[in-house]
């Protein structure tokens, strides 16, 4: 099968839709041999931040010269983005050759993109031979296909109200079903949690026998500045690539992963990890600059407290700009009225893009939710266009494309084919 026609077929999962559930994945994996039991794995799960912290464990792991898988989704312009080894993109010919291995049981079984997705990087990092895999949940935890590892280390980066027609509707309910990639006597790490989402995971350590390490135990913040102090190691001169005070967190976050899992004291590989991270796991969508003068961000920030974190960083340069614009688009099931009204103070004009997914919310329906707020919003059906345009314009202004990694990975493919043409 050649590779076109399998990521056809792949694709051609999602209208088997979203089954959460570990049956089928459990099923299909029992046919591989169970790769996942045979792999040293760090599980991460959370509402935010759990792609950052996911390259930065990476990338540190990788400074320590080990051999380093990392499944995070969805992709931004390839499919192959999602699986990684040490920065290395799963190739072609594995996934076709996966698909047409399996073909027979995917449809007989009618796995979701999602699950075949999940079993192929297993597979794939197993034959690999990973010292460590890195791997991201892709919704929630209980149910979704991730779950059947045994980790090292399990990671819950952040909880808030996000999926809630299926996570539940409150931040407890929500943090329980991300605290069950908590297995039985694991190390376990959370970054900043409000307090009701604390306790679940708290309960969940004591209910599992696992050991809790709280990030807010192990740093000091002084303004801007955030120290990292463990028994291993001692950080407080940061170079993060990536912007945002929020990503210290990430960052410090991952190093208390490493050092406390593998109890690590090497202090210089985990700051060149740090340092390296866009080098090391190719990380992006994370207030990026897509072009200069004028300035146009890119941010898979997709919901409320994704929002505030981009905009506690935008606040602090948004003034130097003449006119501030944004292109937006969104999953439906996200909380987009409280969304909206965090951006309508920062920005002179709002314009609104829907993209070719299933979960996506409709142009019509955000200029309806934005009606409710008294939001002027203009629909755009060609952001690529609106893009190429913008650029060309005056050089004071800025835009930022902001929402689903969904909408940033529509916008860079076209952005690349045009580029290409």
């Amino acid at each position: 099968m050649e590779i076109d026609s399998a990521l056809k077929y792949l694709f051609s999962l999602h209208t088997f839709g979203m089954k959460l559930g570990l049956e089928n994945i459990s099923g299909f994996l029992k046919t591989l041999d169970n790769p996942q039991d045979k792999i040293k794995t760090i599980h991460i799960a959370g509402s935010n931040g759990k792609g950052s912290t996911a390259s930065f464990i990476t990338s540190i792991l990788m400074e320590m010269d080990y051999n380093v898988g990392l499944y995070t989704s969805p992709h931004f312009v390839r499919f192959n983005e999602r699986i990684k080894v040490n920065n290395i993109e799963i190739p072609d010919d594995y996934v076709a050759g996966f698909i047409d291995a399996n073909i027979d049981y995917i449809k007989q079984h009618e796995l979701t993109f999602f699950e075949v997705t999940t079993a192929m990087a297993f597979q794939y990092f197993y034959e690999c031979e990973v010292d460590y895999a890195v791997i991201e949940t892709g919704l929630g935890g209980r149910l979704d296909a991730t779950n059947v590892i045994n980790s090292l280390a399990s990671v819950i980066t952040s909880i808030s109200l996000e999926h809630t027609n299926i996570l539940g509707d409150t931040i407890p309910k929500i943090a329980w079903e991300k605290a069950a990639i908590i297995k039985g006597n694991t190390k376990v790490f959370t970054g900043k949690l409000p307090e009701p989402a604390a306790k679940v995971i708290e309960d969940r350590c004591r209910e599992t026998n696992s050991l809790l390490y709280k990030i807010e135990d192990y740093i000091i913040v002084k303004g801007e500045k955030l120290e990292l102090y463990t028994e291993e190691i001692e950080i407080d001169d940061w170079s993060i690539p990536l912007k945002g005070s929020y990503q210290k967190y990430n960052a410090a976050l991952a190093g208390l992963v490493v050092a406390k899992s593998l109890l690590v004291d090497d202090l210089r590989a985990i700051s060149r990890g740090i340092k390296n991270v866009i080098k090391n796991t190719g990380i992006q969508g994370r207030f990026e600059y897509y072009s200069f003068k004028p300035d146009i961000i890119f941010d898979s920030a997709h919901n409320a407290e994704g929002i505030e974190c981009f905009l506690s960083e935008f606040k602090k340069n948004m003034g130097k700009y003449k006119r501030r614009v944004l292109l937006f688009g969104v999953m439906k099931d996200k909380s987009i009225k409280e969304m909206l009204l965090l951006l309508k103070p920062c920005f002179d004009e709002i314009h609104v893009t829907q993209i070719d997914y299933e979960r996506a919310c409709r142009t019509e329906d955000l200029q309806k939710i934005a009606g409710e707020i008294s939001l002027c919003v203009f629909p755009d059906s060609n952001p690529t266009g609106f893009i190429k345009k913008f650029k060309e314009g005056e050089p004071e202004d800025c835009l930022v494309v902001l929402g689903s990694m969904y909408l940033l990975g529509e916008i860079k493919t076209s952005l690349q084919k045009n580029k290409n043409a």
